[in-house]
């Protein structure tokens, strides 16, 4: 593989206020791991009821990910994360005191509406901020931050969640207000800004008619679909091998601990290579991960599967943010951005209704070898694509 433009020492300060950000963020991330238990157990909700309550969290984030990318284009990225912080906070406090059904619903939907606002505004960002050879090592960064941050507040979410599931609700509330005010005090607007006398161009009519994002979007629906069989079908797969389910949170346990040991170490060496081809073997890694399913059947054997896949994942999330910023004009960044995140929303839907029907109709070896080829068919597509994407860089790095 090529190499590319080495990153500097240092990132600047606003980047590490985003890091700030998303570290907090995720350490008060209470009450999605257990909203399903408080609906059950505190508001005395049906399991069917409740599950249907956290889909409605889900629902709110896909649409967020458009919406959260039109604003920071068309309002700024600096005050769509404020409306995402200050705003979840609200919405949060709403969903743990609410009452009635209605506004439960209502309160669920705005807090993954609220909740996710942020993402195609913080990658737009940092896309504003650096230099593509920076930009790997920035995103990988930023993941780190996000898994370290999630695995303390799912440890910590259990102890606090005896003290009472109220706490939980204030607690993430708390934490959303303090990233917000990390955000006001400390990073700066920086959506560019237009030439004298244009106008900012609507995005949909841009993204219909740009084939190569629309064939990367695509492509991210197939690793989603992909990756999130790690959520869907492994617990029934080891469940089916005679495991128990305790099991199944040790080895998906091993995938926040891969991620949090080994992308420091990684980080500065996936920089060295071609982004586009290293988000191809990225995505090969976590196909034949999973694919490792259809010849193990013991603890041990599931735990080398995500141990795998672990390390694509740190791959593909380290470039996946770069490449796109790579695609979009520096107009409509945000949204480019949106409509990635949607597209990956997208395969968080397939992917669990999927792989578990192909389980139960095709059994465990014909699925993970599905799961395995269709990790093949996305790094065929993804290398193919990766000269058209080279091209469209060089092009908007022109324009810039």
């Amino acid at each position: 593989m090529s190499t590319v433009t080495a990153p500097p020492r240092t990132l600047p300060r606003a980047f590490w206020a985003l890091w700030v950000c998303q570290l907090v963020n995720r350490l008060g991330s209470f009450v999605q791991p257990f909203l399903v238990l408080y609906l059950t157990q505190d508001r005395h909700l049906s399991a069917g009821t409740a599950g249907a309550v956290a889909a409605a969290v889900g629902a709110g984030s896909v649409v967020s990910q458009l919406v959260g990318g039109w604003l920071s284009d068309r309002v700024g990225r600096r005050a769509t994360m404020l409306v995402c912080f200050f705003g979840t906070a609200a919405a949060l406090i709403l969903l743990g005191s609410a009452r009635s059904m209605p506004m439960i619903w209502a309160a669920a939907f705005a807090v993954g509406l609220l909740g996710d606002l942020f993402r195609p505004a913080v990658q737009a960002t940092v896309a504003d901020l650096l230099q593509p050879g920076e930009r790997v090592r920035a995103y990988g960064l930023l993941f780190w931050a996000i898994n370290l941050g999630f695995s303390v507040s799912t440890v910590s979410a259990g102890v606090l969640a005896s003290l009472g599931y109220g706490l939980l609700f204030w607690l993430n509330a708390a934490t959303s207000v303090v990233a917000g005010i990390v955000i006001w005090t400390m990073v700066p607007e920086s959506r560019p800004k237009l030439e004298e006398g244009t106008t900012r161009r609507p995005l949909l009519p841009v993204v219909l008619r740009d084939r190569v994002f629309l064939t990367m979007a695509l492509i991210e629906v197939g690793y989603a679909t992909i990756y999130f069989q790690g959520y869907s079908t492994l617990p029934l797969a080891m469940a089916h091998d005679g495991l128990r389910a305790s099991w199944y949170g040790t080895v998906i346990a091993l995938n926040g601990i891969v991620i949090v040991l080994l992308q420091p170490l990684l980080n500065k060496w996936l920089t060295r290579f071609d982004r586009p081809k290293l988000l191809a073997v990225s995505m090969l890694v976590v196909g034949l991960g999973f694919g490792l399913g259809a010849i193990v059947h013991s603890v041990w054997g599931y735990a080398l599967s995500v141990a795998v896949w672990s390390i694509g994942e740190i791959g593909f999330a380290a470039v996946i943010g770069a490449v796109f910023a790579d695609l979009a004009p520096a107009d409509l960044r945000g949204g480019y951005m949106g409509v990635s995140g949607m597209a990956f929303g997208l395969g968080t839907v397939i992917g669990p209704l999927a792989g578990p029907n192909a389980l139960q109709h095709l059994g465990a070896t014909t699925t993970w070898i599905g799961v395995a080829l269709l990790g093949v068919v996305v790094f065929i597509a993804q290398y193919a694509l990766s000269p058209a994407i080279h091209a469209r860089s060089a092009q908007n790095a022109a324009t810039a």
